[in-house]
């Protein structure tokens, strides 16, 4: 996921409590958005990514 170029996340749950849209866009706007558990999840890859080329 953190190499699309375009997300659309639904949610914020499954089931019955997601198909809205959370948030959309690359994995840098995504992790922007509080409310998006893939956001959230891409933040933390990145993070991580990001330290350990170093």
């Amino acid at each position: 996921i953190k190499c699309a170029d375009w997300i659309i996340d639904l949610g914020p749950e499954g089931g019955d409590g997601g198909g809205t849209i959370v948030a959309q866009g690359t994995p840098e706007d995504i992790i922007k958005v509080k409310e998006s558990w893939t956001g959230q999840y891409l933040k933390k890859t990145i993070e991580w990514t990001k330290e350990h080329q170093k």
